[in-house]
């Protein structure tokens, strides 16, 4: 183990998969909070699970820093907000590869919780990994490892917290590691445990974090959303107001993918027909009379009726005007050609099922603009 690396053995611990600038300027961000109001104890200890050189940077600074800075720039309720915190959750960090036995022992006998980001790949499973793997290759066969000898250790179950941008994450991540249990022949009471025992919490987050800060820190955006699905038993890790326990993330998903995704595409598919437009960030756009008033258009006659229409319980003419303060936020250069990437996938996947849903509940509605965009990615067929 990194000799830099003192944790407190009585310290109850979150375990948090991924070194990103994300986590930093988030679940970290609300840790830091909630301990400096004593309203929670428990401080994070990081695990790089890649082995990627900037996570190994970023790893050394976090055992050689007690905190860092996070900067938040953008727009609050008309107000220009440029802020810069810092933040003191981390008590160390540690890497899979190098750290495993060390990481084993603090996970059986101090980790509450598990936080995880583990990036687009961090689902993928590895042939090669199995119960004998030192240290496995992937994150749900690490995870399991790690769940099998705590079971050994003490049995005291975990409460596990994914981040991932996967609906359902819990589910899904428990789905996986139930199904490398399966595989790998582990006894029933220890599958029992797995399954009732330790919990697996859906959740959803919401924060656009623009860019690190060197060695170690992040700038983002105001808004902030951790919204958590809520289950018999969960106890938080920590407290904050951009903390939300909700009985179903569902709403929360649609309001996401029907209002700030599906304007990025929408945005996106209108500034691709344009040729040499001097148009490049969505700021940009949003200061465009034409994409802006598109784009007004779009929100205002065909995604507001669909989505009162589906009941979602949420305000949702406020998340529409949050999402437009946070479009209009002048410290993001947030690139449109960033956002076109996998562009006739994401149209398939962010605006096809709204205008579907318009097909059920409000079949009179035109909704002109959204077809057009769908007709321009092949999508129209069968509506």
């Amino acid at each position: 183990m990194n000799p830099s690396v003192t944790v407190d053995t009585d310290q109850a611990l979150i375990m948090q998969f991924g070194t990103s600038r994300f986590l930093q300027a988030h679940v970290d961000y609300f840790v830091s909070h909630s301990l400096a109001q004593g309203k929670s104890d428990a401080s994070v200890l990081v695990v790089q699970s890649s082995d990627s050189p900037a996570g190994s940077s970023r790893v050394a600074a976090m055992n050689s820093c007690t905190s860092y800075p996070v900067r938040i720039q953008g727009i609050k309720d008309a107000a220009v907000i440029e802020t810069q915190e810092q933040i003191s959750s981390i008590c160390g960090a540690l890497q899979a590869n190098t750290d495993w036995p060390k990481i084993v022992e603090i996970f059986c006998k101090q980790v509450t919780h598990v936080v995880s980001n583990t990036a687009d790949q961090g689902y993928l499973l590895h042939d090669s990994d199995s119960l004998d793997s030192f240290v496995p290759k992937s994150f749900p066969a690490k995870l399991l490892l790690l769940l099998e000898a705590r079971y050994r250790h003490n049995a005291e179950p975990v409460t596990i917290m994914p981040c991932e941008l996967v609906a359902n994450n819990g589910a899904v991540l428990k789905a996986l590691v139930l199904s490398l249990a399966v595989d790998w022949q582990l006894n029933k009471e220890f599958m029992h445990w797995l399954t009732d025992g330790c919990l697996w919490v859906n959740s959803l987050v919401d924060r656009i974090v623009s860019e690190s800060i060197e060695p170690l820190g992040a700038v983002a955006e105001p808004y902030a959303l951790w919204a958590i699905e809520r289950q018999d038993g969960l106890v938080l890790p920590c407290q904050h107001p951009a903390i939300r326990l909700v009985d179903d993330l569902l709403p929360l998903e649609t309001l996401k993918l029907s209002v700030l995704n599906l304007s990025h595409s929408f945005m996106v598919d209108l500034w691709q027909q344009q040729d040499n437009s001097p148009v490049q960030t969505v700021v940009q756009a949003m200061q465009d009379p034409y994409l802006r008033g598109q784009l007004d258009q779009v929100l205002h006659d065909e995604v507001l009726p669909v989505l009162q229409a589906m009941q979602l319980g949420e305000d949702i003419e406020a998340y529409v005007a949050s999402v437009i303060e946070r479009f209009l936020n002048p410290f993001l250069a947030h690139k449109l050609v960033d956002i076109a990437q996998n562009h006739q996938s994401k149209v398939e996947r962010r605006i096809l099922p709204l205008v579907q849903q318009a097909g059920q509940l409000l079949p009179e509605l035109a909704m002109p603009k959204l077809r057009q965009c769908l007709a321009r990615n092949g999508l129209l067929e069968g509506l």
